[in-house]
């Protein structure tokens, strides 16, 4: 690195060690105005719900800004520096908005955000990092590493594996995709079949149980590197498979019985049978501990009756993990959920009914949607629908602890969202490189454009952001930690998703809105991204922020 880039980097960090303290501020007056007897007071919470939203915003963006810049080595490459002081400087920018909110909302002087704003470091930082010079430079060394913003270093396990599935998803998954959205289609055996193969359902399931994972710890890197690069040939036809058994894996391993773990664990590993999550109904979403599908405990096992929607690929799937009250007093809120698996026929079609013997109904309905397609999400409807005891995770001990089972797989699932999103802004990125590259506009290629070398430096540096963030992240939670930090991370990138592939779009014209070129798919599939695994206003209100406000009165989050 050359003096200049050392004297923006030396701003850099200054900016951030000093605008750490001001968050800290902003969140110790927040809690105090939301807190009765030295703990958070729900009724508080929601009457300052704008600063608690941009209070989470702003920790997502510094952090990540942090994350950034620390990863900077004397040996880091160029493009690395880069990209990191670009993105540091729009997440400054905002972070000091979002506190100029916080700060009033909770009665504080904003002095300290001021003399963030009006010192050298910052002017330095702006003027220099975020300039129009800085940015053309940028862009142009984007385009020329074809979308790879590096940075990170993989060892080797870890660098093998994204290769492979990097290729598998150029190779294999991407010369289908298009067909798969384009024409609604289920997601076929053709991918399927090597995917069961590649291990990629065994991901979070231990070695002893059949699957990829280590038996003496997580491997949360490994399965982000997958999903990242399966997810850059396609968000739905690949990249989200493995998120379900994911959920459904982490939630066997915390509260199933030996005898489930042995039977289930293997089948689940091999992807036999397939597998969705049934937790959204139609009057409830990210409220989980609100659901109401009820469970009749009859001889020998459990009716249910009632509604799930929003069911992740419950067509093609041969079980499904049903969050079900079990208690009919609705008072006992989480308490009196419980975890059943549902097994059924694995259907290829957009609707279908499956009759029990004993006369119980399972019926599903695919819910059209603008992107997404291929795993289709369902509308199910359970009539007297007959599920044995042993089906109960956890057995007759696991009756009223679902909620913390499904908790269980919420951290892993919300790291698995990120890295999809990762993966869709990598696609985007290198579509929007090679698209600008070849079209002509006005006698020059476009990528010759100071704006569009902007872009493409915000774009590259947004992803190079949320991957730094998201491997990051992924070491805090083998430690068993990394709760709210799952979340900040899955907030982040996804929007940060929409945002790339839809400058990615714009940079494509006309051709962009195409549904014949993959940046429109990119675009439509990346907006499910900040809705699912916990909209973004739930993670930010229910889990980040009050996370945040937590451990700076010493309250232990729930989870940690």
């Amino acid at each position: 690195m050359n003096d200049t880039m050392e004297r923006q980097l030396g701003a850099a960090r200054e900016v951030l060690a000093t605008l750490r303290p001001a968050l800290d501020a902003g969140v110790q007056a927040l809690a105090q105005t939301c807190a009765r007897d030295g703990r958070l007071d729900n009724r508080l919470l929601d009457t300052r719900q704008v600063a608690c939203f941009e209070m989470a915003w702003a920790g997502a963006e510094l952090l990540a800004a942090e994350t950034s810049v620390a990863a900077l080595t004397p040996a880091a490459a160029r493009l690395q520096a880069q990209l990191a002081l670009v993105f540091t400087v729009e997440a400054v920018g905002s972070v000091l908005e979002r506190l100029e909110t916080v700060y009033a909302e909770a009665g504080l002087d904003a002095e300290p955000l001021r003399a963030v704003r009006d010192g050298a470091a910052w002017t330095i930082l702006r003027r220099e990092a975020g300039g129009a010079r800085a940015l053309e430079a940028a862009g142009q060394a984007v385009a020329a590493s074809d979308g790879d913003p590096g940075g990170i270093v993989l060892d080797e396990p870890h660098a093998l594996a994204q290769d492979a599935f990097r290729r598998f998803a150029s190779e294999v998954v991407a010369p289908q995709a298009e067909a798969i959205h384009r024409h609604d289609l289920t997601v076929p055996e053709s991918l399927l079949g090597p995917m069961r193969e590649m291990g990629v359902f065994g991901l979070a399931i231990p070695e002893k149980f059949g699957g990829s994972g280590p038996d003496d710890r997580d491997d949360t890197l490994l399965m982000v590197v997958v999903t990242e690069a399966l997810s850059e040939g396609s968000l739905a036809a690949a990249g989200s498979l493995i998120t379900r058994p994911e959920i459904l894996s982490r939630a066997l391993m915390a509260g199933g019985t030996e005898a489930q773990k042995a039977d289930w664990l293997p089948r689940l590993a091999a992807g036999d049978p397939l597998c969705a999550i049934a937790i959204t109904e139609p009057d409830y979403g990210s409220d989980v501990a609100a659901l109401g599908l009820k469970g009749t405990r009859v001889p020998g096992g459990w009716r249910l009756n009632g509604a799930k929607t929003w069911c992740t690929f419950a067509g093609k799937a041969g079980v499904l993990m049903v969050v079900t009250r079990t208690d009919p007093d609705r008072a006992r809120g989480h308490k009196g959920l419980s975890v059943l698996l549902v097994e059924k026929p694995s259907y290829d079609t957009h609707e279908f009914a499956f009759q029990q013997d004993g006369g119980g109904k399972l019926t599903g309905r695919a819910i059209p949607t603008i992107g997404y397609r291929g795993m289709h999400s369902f509308d199910l409807a359970f009539e007297d629908f007959f599920v044995p005891d042993a089906n109960v995770i956890g057995g007759e001990a696991g009756v009223g602890k679902g909620f913390y089972f499904t908790m269980a797989g919420m951290v892993g699932g919300r790291m698995q969202t990120a890295a999809r999103a990762c993966g869709v802004m990598r696609a985007a990125l290198r579509a929007a490189i090679r698209y600008t590259g070849d079209r002509k506009v006005f006698g020059s290629a476009l990528a010759e454009f100071p704006l569009t070398q902007a872009k493409l430096a915000r774009m590259a540096a947004r992803l190079a952001a949320c991957r730094q963030l998201a491997y990051t992240v992924a070491g805090i939670v083998d430690e068993g930690n990394g709760r709210m930090e799952a979340s900040l991370v899955k907030l982040l990138a996804c929007r940060s998703a929409e945002m790339v592939t839809r400058e990615a779009l714009q940079l494509h014209g006309g051709m962009g809105y195409a549904e014949e070129t993959a940046v429109s798919r990119y675009f439509v599939d990346a907006r499910v991204l900040s809705i699912f695994e916990g909209a973004e206003e739930t993670l930010a209100l229910k889990v980040i922020a009050r996370s945040l406000m937590e451990r700076t009165l010493g309250v232990q989050p729930a989870g940690e």
